[in-house]
């Protein structure tokens, strides 16, 4: 205990102690000791000096507050440099440029072979035949699996996947043919290049030239045709 109070305390009860003794049954007050000014001012020095270990302690958050704002933990430092962006694709051309011919956006939900498609149109569920490309047979009742039919239908599958199942079909001559199929020349995706001529150019399919679709067709899907020749692609390997 501080050492002033216990000396003021002594003083107090020393004089009561001793005015009980003088005075014993006396009606007068018993008078209390005076404290000095010089010990009332040390004992108060003595409290604020219990005090002041607190006030750095104070002072220290102060200032902390200060630099984060509302006492938080301060955000760590950033970085100088930019942090680098991640990487997009590649701008697609749109459906509108001039050289996507136009067409019916539909669904691929199935492909039955290399040339044959079951679409989700506007009239509803199609199988659509492509226009001008022939793929060797792979499911045809009471047929056996011709030479290159299934990777026809193969790459079929993954052109359209790669699509994201997206087709847009060009009607070039008849809508239909004798079996009900939707005729149309089939562009996958943002291709510029249709899946007719596309098989054709890979082997994968013969040009079938006699039918009513335009001329400017049959001419892409001859010249698809002789480039696939000359280089001895798919179905013209086994002529060598």
């Amino acid at each position: 205990m501080d050492r002033g109070i216990i000396r003021i305390r002594t003083i107090f009860l020393t004089g009561v102690i001793a005015a009980l003794f003088m005075g014993g049954g006396c009606s007068d007050p018993v008078p209390v000791p005076e404290v000095s000014s010089n010990v009332a001012t040390q004992v108060e020095q003595k409290r604020q000096e219990e005090r002041t270990p607190a006030e750095p302690v104070k002072q220290a958050f102060d200032d902390y507050s200060s630099e984060v704002g509302d006492g938080s933990r301060p955000e760590p430092p950033q970085s100088s440099d930019n942090a680098p962006s991640v990487p997009s694709e590649p701008d697609r051309p749109s459906r509108n440029s001039a050289n996507i011919p136009r067409g019916e956006r539909v669904v691929v939900e199935r492909c039955v072979d290399g040339d044959t498609l079951i679409v989700r149109s506007s009239a509803g569920r199609e199988r659509v035949r492509l226009v001008g490309a022939n793929t060797p047979e792979t499911v045809k009742p009471d047929s056996p699996v011709e030479p290159f039919g299934p990777e026809a239908s193969a790459y079929t599958k993954r052109r359209v996947s790669e699509a994201n199942n997206v087709a847009y079909l060009v009607t070039d001559g008849p809508s239909h043919d004798q079996y009900g199929r939707r005729l149309a020349v089939v562009y996958l995706g943002n291709d510029t290049i249709s899946l007719d001529e596309d098989l054709v150019r890979h082997g994968l399919a013969i040009a079938t030239l006699k039918y009513d679709y335009s001329q400017e067709m049959k001419d892409k899907l001859s010249a698809a045709q002789r480039a696939a020749k000359s280089e001895g692609l798919g179905i013209h390997s086994l002529n060598k």
